[in-house]
């Protein structure tokens, strides 16, 4: 439901931005091992082993945030390089990381190796610039700019931010969120009301389900506002509504949005499902 008088130059001038934005979109998702080269991810098993796809032993010992490390041992023959230098990886080698944390750590021919803390378990993933997803990749797929779902909201500051228990997309790993405060507005007749994450610069993400989920879109997706004026105002557009890189791959551990993030109407706009 729109909530402002139509004006077809200012809906111009929108549609023109949301095509900046998603050629710049499509040119980030399109980079060199990012989100659409993964193509596998492995836990770390507690004594050193070989992995599939990969040489080299691999090990982890403790959870990330009681200070374990991972471990590679490695051979001049199973052909690993230090990402950041070049140099091979010859040897016993260990890595610390904060839960979260990533790092890339070394490469086999085309494959770069992404060592990660998720769920407080040590993880590699495997990151090859020839997937298929990666070399077929020409745009996410979106629906047709609506300027109807472009809505007017209102921010309701938490006194103190809250730390909120979520899922991912991975059934191992559980994770939580800082919420800032809720954001309201009407569509389709009905308020709708979702926890609001802190972004850049006093911007705020929503992740939300709606009525797509499934269906036309993936399992849930993002849209960012802009800060919020001096009396809440915010800005919804969601023709920018983005997917997580687990609408893309089996191999991602993103968030999910916290309980009661749902818009129980159809948003038939942004991206779309992409697989």
């Amino acid at each position: 439901m729109r909530n402002s008088p139509v004006n077809p130059s200012e809906d111009a001038r929108k549609r023109e931005s949301w095509l900046r934005f998603r050629d710049n979109r499509n040119r980030a998702l399109a980079v060199d091992y990012g989100w659409l080269t993964l193509t596998s991810l492995q836990w770390l098993p507690a004594e050193p082993a070989p992995l599939e796809h990969l040489t080299g032993l691999w090990s982890a010992n403790g959870p990330a945030s009681a200070g374990g490390h991972a471990t590679l041992t490695a051979t001049a023959d199973d052909g690993l390089y230090f990402m950041e230098t070049g140099e091979p990886a010859v040897g016993t080698f260990t890595a610390t990381l904060g839960n979260e944390e990533s790092l890339f750590w070394v490469r086999h021919g085309s494959i770069a190796v992404e060592l990660a803390a998720r769920g407080d378990r040590y993880a590699v993933r495997t990151r090859d610039n020839d997937s298929p997803v990666h070399a077929d990749f020409e745009a996410v797929p979106v629906f047709d700019y609506n300027p109807d779902l472009v809505v007017a909201g209102t921010f309701e500051e938490y006194d103190q931010p809250q730390i909120l228990p979520i899922g991912t997309s991975n059934p191992d790993v559980s994770g939580a969120i800082t919420a800032v405060g809720t954001v309201s507005f009407e569509l389709d007749g009905t308020v709708h009301r979702l926890v609001a994450e802190p972004e850049k610069l006093g911007a705020l993400s929503l992740n939300f389900h709606d009525a797509t989920n499934g269906d036309t879109t993936a399992g849930w997706r993002s849209v960012a506002t802009r800060r919020p004026g001096p009396d809440g105002s915010v800005l919804i557009d969601f023709n920018r509504a983005t997917n997580f890189p687990s609408a893309f791959t089996d191999f991602g551990t993103c968030p999910m949005p916290v309980d009661g993030n749902v818009i129980a109407a159809p948003v038939e706009a942004g991206e779309r499902r992409a697989r």
